[in-house]
């Protein structure tokens, strides 16, 4: 047969003739106020169902499509898709990890996979793995809102934390399909030559914000997207509500995609469709929404306000919205050197230049003294 039609793709190997594995990590902020003051043009569970479809869709796109789902609440972050075996385990105050009364805790946690778990009983009409995961969401966000008491009710939620979840899991998933290294035993064909240039995982991340940023999470949460920026990890934000400033900032630095839906919360679903559902790769052949003003603020390591100007240490490179007690950097201890700062600036007068005299009020060319002009020769 491969005679017949002179191709030679049978031979191919499968690591030459599969589409790279595409991860979407979608990242819902999950903060109760903030729903709230969206009023009746969106509910939380409406926004569920609305982003449910758009993970089938990233799923129905290819079978070797993955899809990772967490909750940034108000002080914790939790997985909602795939369920984390501890469900006790979360990461609060932004990612710090200030429980120490459970050894436990600083072991890894394995992330177990969709087919791994209890079988969902539905329906033959709904694909498995998609039952699979409206099931576990759903469950999840029920399990989180149950567990939310009144003081957990803070105007801002903490992303940091949950893209410091997301940006490990995408790093664990890239090893795991990463395709095994050549061996030096010249007997042993079962591994495959490696390419180091080569991409082995499609990954991105999704926020959805309905809260302002947070400015105490300015430093952990720069972090984090310049950890996505290094690893080419582009993080898109759909601004429902609120004003994230440093989810700008991370759409900008990262090459992602920043678009605000605060004008009609209720076309959610379309907005995901049209411009969060292809990745990185296929964005290169379409014209994706771009920002037309980036809010470049920075928020101050001293009070955490956002400040336009301020401060600059020259050797850490804190900003601080005031001068630090004592001129000293109150991240590295470095003396600041002020210079002449408030001091008055010296005003040079003007030197005036003297202007050319002119001869009976006539310029530009020099004059004979006599009232008549030159003679015509005649002809």
């Amino acid at each position: 047969m491969n005679r017949i039609d002179a191709s030679e793709h049978y031979s191919e190997s499968a690591s030459k003739t599969s589409a790279i594995p595409s991860l979407l990590t979608i990242i819902v902020d999950t903060n109760p106020r903030a729903w709230a003051a969206l009023g009746d043009s969106l509910s939380i569970a409406t926004a569920v169902a609305n982003l449910l479809v758009f993970v089938n869709a990233h799923l129905a796109f290819g079978n070797d499509n993955h899809v990772a789902i967490l909750a940034a609440h108000t002080n914790r972050a939790v997985w909602l898709y795939p369920k984390s075996p501890n469900p006790a385990h979360a990461i609060n105050n932004g990612g710090n990890g200030d429980d120490d009364d459970d050894d436990e805790d600083d072991e890894d946690v394995e992330m177990e996979d969709v087919y791994g778990e209890a079988p969902v009983i539905t329906s033959a009409n709904k694909f498995p793995q998609f039952a699979q995961i409206e099931s576990s969401i759903l469950s999840s966000i029920e399990t989180l809102t149950g567990d939310t008491t009144p003081a957990d009710l803070h105007p801002t939620t903490l992303l940091s934390g949950a893209l410091t979840l997301a940006l490990s899991y995408i790093h664990k998933m890239s090893h795991t399909l990463e395709v095994p290294k050549a061996s030096s035993d010249p007997s042993n064909t079962s591994a495959t030559p490696a390419d180091t240039e080569s991409l082995t995982l499609h990954s991105r991340i999704l926020v959805l914000s309905v809260s302002d940023s947070e400015p105490a999470q300015y430093i952990p949460t720069m972090n984090a997207v310049f950890a996505a920026s290094h690893a080419r990890i582009p993080v898109d934000t759909l601004s429902l509500g609120g004003s994230p400033t440093f989810l700008q900032q991370a759409a900008f630095i990262t090459g992602g995609t920043f678009l605000s839906g605060s004008s009609n919360p209720r076309a959610l679903l379309s907005y995901l469709m049209y411009g969060f559902l292809t990745d990185a790769e296929a964005r290169k052949l379409l014209v994706t929404p771009t920002q037309d003003i980036v809010d470049f603020r920075a928020a101050c390591f001293c009070h955490r306000n956002v400040v336009d100007t301020g401060f600059v240490c020259s050797i850490c490179l804190s900003i601080f919205c005031e001068v630090p007690e004592s001129a000293e950097c109150l991240t590295c201890g470095t003396k600041l050197a002020l210079g002449n700062y408030g001091a008055k600036p010296a005003v040079v007068p003007r030197v005036r230049r003297k202007k050319k005299r002119k001869v009976n009020g006539a310029g530009g060319r020099e004059e004979t003294g006599s009232a008549t002009g030159t003679p015509i020769p005649a002809n």
